[in-house]
């Protein structure tokens, strides 16, 4: 929504302003507050894209000029926002849905309310609020959408864990409820263990009395990722090459053979969580970081009667029980704020967007979840 009221500006400033430029005038910008009536927002940086690629070629911090905030609209000045991998696969062009190029990056995030328009009467300018469902365009410090996008939050949570409570831990909470019955005392078997996802599986579960077998890949500091995940409430860690045996279950002690397992790696790591579920047992995808493909074998189908599903946030928020989301948000967030949902994340100021791009793109190595801040 903000492209297209960007492409209005080109409009009322006789097509003179260019995002190819990235700049207006001081003239354009009068006139462009003049050409409005009502409440106009301030001008806004954000990171943008003209066309899909690589995110370190094709992003660019631009100004964009003031935007018209209507009646039933709000403007929000974004405190911090997230870089996820759905945000860097829309850019790459790679996702099943993105927006229409040129577009502003991003997915989710905190703001505070800066005006409201004449007709808004739950929202009031200091309101912290975040987009729920999320929407596309937060990388941004202006944003200006109707009032129902925007979700009042509690301004004693965490900026940081407000700006990242949407897809993942909302992933992690769903995933854990939506495909099978647990009870305290059950168990689930995941890879990708030290993902944020992964890190809030192992919380949620914990507190239903769910014990929890993680995969890692092996990796430098691997007595330290063990501990720390075990910190957070995991029951066993296991490498990749300590499953290389035929009979996994048999490095259990009193845990349960899982019914639930996650995946979000793909190729070898899948077929690992497929080791360890029970008969009847339900594999549920929502990534693929390693970019193979899941392999499973026909005993597993015939014998084991296994069950795969997949989960996808998106198509789950754009169904009629997307009106759950912002209580459980809400729930997420009481966590956060207790200190009862923890992850690793780095808050980068929002002038050095491109060094956290290159961190989120993995070109240092392993870094946390890069946030930025406004």
């Amino acid at each position: 929504m903000a492209l297209i009221r960007m492409v209005a500006m080109k409009v009322v400033h006789g097509g003179a302003w260019s995002l190819r430029h990235g700049r207006f005038s001081a003239a354009q910008r009068a006139q462009t507050i003049r050409a409005f009536s009502s409440l106009v927002s301030p001008p806004s940086k954000a990171v943008v894209y003209e066309n899909h690629g690589s995110p370190d070629a094709v992003t660019r911090v631009i100004e964009l000029p003031p935007v018209e905030v209507k009646e039933n609209q709000v403007c929000v000045k974004m405190l911090a926002v997230p870089i996820n991998p759905s945000d860097i696969n829309r850019i790459e062009g790679v996702y099943p849905v993105r927006p229409q190029v040129p577009a502003v990056g991003g997915y989710e995030g905190v703001g505070e309310v800066y005006s409201v328009g004449s007709a808004v009467k739950d929202l009031s300018p200091g309101d912290w609020v975040i987009p729920s469902p999320p929407s596309f365009g937060t990388w941004q410090t202006y944003i200006v959408k109707e009032q129902d996008v925007w979700h009042k939050i509690n301004k004693d949570s965490p900026m940081e864990y407000a700006a990242t409570i949407t897809v993942n831990p909302l992933t992690a909470l769903r995933m854990l409820e939506d495909f099978t019955t647990l009870n305290s005392g059950d168990s689930i078997v995941q890879n990708g263990a030290t993902s944020i996802v992964g890190q809030c599986i192992i919380q949620l579960a914990r507190f239903r009395g769910i014990h929890s077998i993680n995969i890692i890949r092996d990796r430098p500091g691997l007595d330290e990722v063990q501990e720390k995940l075990k910190a957070l409430g995991a029951d066993e860690v296991f490498t990749e090459s300590q499953l290389e045996v035929k009979n996994v279950k048999g490095l259990l002690s009193s845990i349960p053979e899982p019914a639930l397992g996650f995946n979000c790696v793909g190729g070898n790591a899948a077929s690992l969580v497929l080791k360890f579920l029970r008969m009847g047992g339900t594999m549920v995808t929502y990534g693929g970081m390693s970019k193979k493909p899941i392999t499973v074998s026909t005993s597993s189908f015939i014998f084991k009667d296994l069950s795969l599903k997949g989960f996808w946030l998106q198509k789950w928020l754009t169904s009629d029980k997307a009106k759950e989301c912002r209580s459980m948000i809400d729930y997420l967030l009481c966590l956060a704020r207790e200190g009862k949902l923890k992850y690793e994340m780095e808050l980068v100021p929002f002038d050095n967007f491109h060094t956290a791009l290159d961190k989120a793109l993995g070109k240092l190595g392993s870094q946390p979840k890069q946030v930025i801040k406004f």
